[in-house]
């Protein structure tokens, strides 16, 4: 569940729009239509200026500072690397928009007309089984199409009732949060994010991942495919893509909320949960060589405040990989902590927010990277990049999955590469001053992507393989590829993607006693 993706049928009639930019009814469509009739605000640096003139006159690239830059930037001629990627990703890009009473609102997912739809065409209500959610729950998609009766185009959105396991997305409020930020940091235009729609849409999908349950840790309980994995792969709990994301979104809202008497509050819940969420997410998610020996000593059946094995996890359950794949130098946030449970895998996407979102110290940042580099054949390999490491095979694979077809062993969500993860590997690259990592990886990419025709994904150990069921010309592999150039010509444009460290979220604490130190 990738934000900004808009999924289309082949004859046209009938699209769907899987976005996290937006938190309106099906209905409010004034509402919307006011919102796209705003300047639309991205960064294009590249040799060919697209020729179309909607793009043109919707995409308008104006810096804070009110200097024209992307399209017409002087720089885009000099510095950008030249390949003939990048004239034909923009290509694909333009021919991939998605149209809304004749106003742009986004992108097909895949321009693949060689196979049948999938799950990319499903929409109802804001209801499942009579049960009605929450408000503020970010829909995974929209369809835009035509009504008969009234003559018009309207929107219809999916809340997750028709998506496979019938699963409500997480991360697409947060990423929404993260994009407005994001367009407010680019075109210094607060007016967007300062509508009471906005406001009201940030509070709404605050107040319930904010709300107060049984949970015991500052960590957001999810089920199994609430994110980008949407297919179960055991990443149920406390999935570090997702506390990842939530980090972020809450420290955007913390920028974008205004200070009245609603904002007043949400911001002062926001505060005392990013402090507790951020020493709980650095001290138990973390894992590098010494804090694996720790846990290989673990005893367990501890009680009171004085265990040192504080989640009972034993020590027996440590998969034998991790021993090879831990390197001297480096470590990485695991991919779910619960009680009596560590699930020890890499996630890219997880770990990549974390840089950026500065939920990781500058040191476990450089950690992260250096394991990155160490462990270069496998979780980069022959594409980038892998989206789990290792997959899950065999027995496992059986009871983990319940013997999914598609989530096979390095295929897809299960150790698959997928290509648009490159812009965030770019971006965190970029942070902590490794950009020939970045570079080292976009030669892969140029290497097969186009010739490949922009597939969604890749199969293999080392990602040799297009993916079995991946999509062709995939919208997102596309972008994933011209960001991740774009943020290489200019590194400056990182700003709206990357938060600084917060240094009030540095208390003089150490590790509590129920850890070692």
């Amino acid at each position: 569940m990738c934000p900004l993706r808009i999924n289309g049928s082949p004859n046209g009639n009938v699209k769907t729009l899987e976005s996290a930019g937006t938190i309106f009814e099906a209905e409010d469509s004034d509402i919307l239509l006011r919102i796209m009739e705003r300047p639309r605000a991205i960064n294009v640096s590249f040799e060919e200026r697209p020729s179309n003139e909607l793009l043109s006159n919707h995409f308008e690239c104006l810096s804070p500072h009110g200097r024209r830059s992307g399209f017409n930037s002087p720089r885009s001629y000099t510095s950008f690397e030249a390949h003939a990627m990048v004239g034909e990703a923009w290509e694909n890009m333009k021919r991939s928009i998605v149209y809304y009473r004749r106003q742009p609102v986004g992108t097909v997912a895949a321009m693949d007309h060689s196979v049948e739809e999938l799950n990319y065409d499903q929409s109802w209500e804001k209801m499942i089984d009579q049960f009605k959610l929450g408000e503020g729950v970010m829909p995974a998609s929209f369809k835009v199409i035509h009504n008969p009766v009234r003559n018009r185009e309207i929107l219809i959105a999916d809340f997750g009732e028709s998506a496979i396991g019938r699963v409500a997305p997480v991360d697409s409020g947060f990423w929404w949060i993260i994009l407005l930020r994001a367009y407010t940091r680019h075109t210094g235009d607060s007016s967007l994010a300062e509508m009471p729609e906005c406001q009201r849409g940030m509070r709404l999908i605050l107040t319930l991942c904010l709300s107060e349950a049984f949970d015991t840790f500052p960590t957001l309980l999810c089920a199994d495919g609430c994110c980008m994995i949407d297919r179960r792969m055991g990443v149920y709990g406390y999935p570090i893509e997702i506390q990842a994301l939530f980090f972020m979104a809450l420290r955007c809202a913390l920028l974008l909320l205004k200070q009245d008497q609603e904002g007043k509050e949400f911001i002062e819940r926001i505060v005392k949960r990013l402090h507790a969420l951020s020493f709980h997410m650095r001290n138990y998610f973390w894992l590098d060589l010494k804090q694996l020996n720790d846990i290989y000593r673990y005893k367990t059946e501890e009680y009171s405040h004085t265990a040192v094995n504080k989640f009972n996890v034993m020590p027996d359950s440590l998969p034998d990989w991790v021993f090879d794949f831990m390197p001297t130098r480096g470590g990485y946030f695991i991919g779910n902590v619960s009680p009596a449970r560590m699930d020890f895998r890499w996630f890219c996407l997880g770990n990549c927010v974390a840089i950026l979102s500065s939920l990781a110290t500058p040191e476990q940042a450089s950690a992260i990277m250096d394991l990155i580099e160490s462990r270069w054949d496998e979780l980069v390999g022959e594409m980038p990049l892998k989206i789990c490491y290792p997959a899950l095979e065999s027995h496992e694979w059986r009871i983990v999955t319940g013997c999914d077809p598609k989530n096979t062993r390095w295929s897809y969500h299960n150790g698959g590469s997928w290509p648009v993860l490159l812009w965030l590997l770019t971006a965190a690259c970029i942070k902590t001053g490794r950009p020939q990592i970045a570079r080292r990886a976009i030669e892969l990419v140029e290497n097969r992507l186009s010739k490949d025709h922009w597939p969604e994904y890749y199969d293999g150990k080392t990602g040799r393989y297009i993916g079995k069921q991946a999509r062709k010309f995939q919208t997102w592999s596309i972008s994933g590829y011209l960001v991740a150039k774009m943020m290489l010509e200019d590194p400056s444009h990182l700003g709206m993607i990357s938060l600084e460290e917060d240094k009030q979220m540095k208390p003089l604490m150490k590790r509590s006693t129920s850890w070692t130190c």
